[in-house]
């Protein structure tokens, strides 16, 4: 049966169709016949006892430079609604949890995909703390003395705000750096918020894992390598895209997790493993779909959407 999808999510013009998974999950649905309905996170509201979104009836076709269509701006009672995606790009500060706050009276009448409840709980570098053994050693403090003691202890660090994205301030920190005081007096001069320290994983250079879960199910990885002079593998930043299988390792991770995901409602999310190591479980507005069906083949919108159409039965 037809589903009725809205799409909180950043503005659609810039996007770039061949890497944006919000995108790929967009033209997936319209395939399957549910109509969609697109609004940025600034047109979500509360009034009198209904969630409300000002917003345009879309349609998406993969092509660039004319990849949308809108129609007539209206505003929904977003109750009205099958399935609603919480879809916008971190950072994770007060107004990205404003929506989740907003958008979890939705439910249950309405899927908010992923759980706003749980995002808001579990944002990407604290829900990894629930698995000590399977992330490198790791500290979150504000505290100058903390984190001076955390790299007296590991020499080599990894240094970046704890609600940050796509590898932006993200900063290492080998034995013989001197900035980490400069470092954390620019943090602190720009947010109340933790900072996050992690142990340097040299196999980094190899790099970085993007494991895409399904409703707590692995489906598939893509390898993301570092360019040249660079500690981040993120692709905002110039990382490289590779095809990569699962190690032994990397499904003991995910069935470690996995059940955790399922649970908490968290239908579609990215994990990421350097080496044998855990390092983030992102489930704000995970990347990697196109990538991932390009290298193996599979549709991966695919499996998501009979993961939420099997809910909405």
């Amino acid at each position: 049966m037809p589903l009725k999808i809205a799409i909180q999510m950043d503005p659609i013009g810039p996007i770039n169709i061949d890497a944006d998974s919000t995108f790929r999950i967009a033209e997936e649905a319209q395939a399957r016949g549910h109509s969609l309905f697109y609004y940025t996170p600034d047109r979500l509201a509360w009034q009198d006892g209904r969630v409300t979104a000002r917003g345009w009836p879309l349609e998406v076709r993969r092509v660039k430079g004319d990849h949308y269509r809108l129609g007539a701006e209206t505003e929904v009672d977003l109750a009205d609604w099958d399935v609603v995606w919480l879809r916008q790009d971190p950072p994770f500060d007060m107004g990205y949890i404003t929506t989740t706050h907003i958008l979890e009276h939705l439910m249950p009448g309405t899927l908010v995909v992923n759980d706003p409840f749980w995002v808001r709980n579990s944002p990407e570098k604290l829900l990894v703390l629930s698995f000590p053994d399977l992330h490198p050693p790791t500290t979150i403090a504000r505290d100058l003395e903390t984190l001076k003691a955390f790299k007296h202890a590991h020499g080599d660090i990894i240094l970046k705000p704890l609600y940050g994205n796509g590898g932006a301030g993200v900063f290492r920190l080998d034995p013989a750096d001197r900035n980490l005081n400069a470092l954390h007096e620019l943090f602190t001069s720009m947010s109340r918020e933790p900072l996050i320290a992690q142990k340097f994983l040299p196999a980094v250079a190899s790099g970085d894992k993007r494991i895409i879960l399904v409703d707590g199910e692995a489906v598939g990885a893509i390898n993301r390598v570092p360019a040249e002079g660079e500690t981040r593998s993120n692709m905002h930043v110039g990382g490289r895209p590779e095809p990569v299988g699962l190690t032994e390792r990397d499904r003991e991770i995910c069935d470690r997790i996995g059940p955790v995901l399922k649970e908490k409602g968290q239908i579609f999310v990215g994990i990421d493993v350097i080496g044998d190591w855990l390092t983030e479980i992102n489930v704000t507005s995970p990347t990697g779909i196109l990538e991932l069906e390009r290298f193996d083949g599979a549709n991966i919108a695919g499996r998501i959407w009979d993961a939420i159409e099997a809910r909405r039965q």
